[in-house]
């Protein structure tokens, strides 16, 4: 009887198992770009340190728009991209001294972007004679069910994310560098 008992919660400990774990849902991404930049920390910080300045550094993005001048925690500004859509973004955390800001996307358009949700944060560092941009996503995909199609799982939404960043860093180093 005992043995009967044991095997008995062990295949309910079993199949509670099994059932938690095809319903965990999308686990966080995380993406974590740099690029070294051959210009003073505050050049850098000046290009980038308006929120709704974004348009003007970055390739892929042909207009942003902001809520309030200033940075505000709450501030939002809509990106309009380049490739077509909108994404509208909410600055969390704003600091001038230390040269960064968070901010998350506060309305998901997975059809434009491939992602539910992401926090991000970029900021400037001295590097050797001159810069370091960092600029860390924390993101979702944009499928959040058990099995999302391709254009819309972890893959997809890294990728996204990598190129989008990378793209905005190129777009920083261009214009501090004088080439853009």
């Amino acid at each position: 009887m005992i043995t009967t008992s044991r095997t008995a919660m062990s295949l309910a400990f079993l199949l509670l198992t099994i059932g938690s774990a095809s319903a965990h849902g999308p686990t966080p991404q995380k993406v974590d770009e740099k690029i070294e930049i051959s210009a003073p920390p505050s050049a850098v910080w000046n290009i980038i340190k308006d929120f709704g300045s974004i348009a003007k550094w970055h390739p892929g993005v042909s207009n942003a728009k902001t809520s309030a001048e200033g940075h505000a925690e709450g501030t939002t500004r809509t990106i309009t991209l380049k490739s077509g859509g909108d994404l509208l973004e909410s600055l969390d955390d704003y600091n001038d001294k230390d040269m960064n800001y968070t901010y998350r996307l506060a309305t998901e358009n997975v059809d434009v972007f491939p992602v539910s949700f992401y926090s991000d944060t970029i900021s400037v560092q001295p590097a050797g004679s001159g810069s370091e941009v960092e600029w860390i996503s924390r993101l979702y995909r944009a499928d959040t069910t058990n099995e999302p199609p391709p254009n819309k799982n972890d893959a997809a939404a890294v990728k996204a994310t990598t190129d989008f960043l990378k793209a905005g860093l190129a777009g920083i180093k261009a214009k501090a560098e004088g080439k853009g």
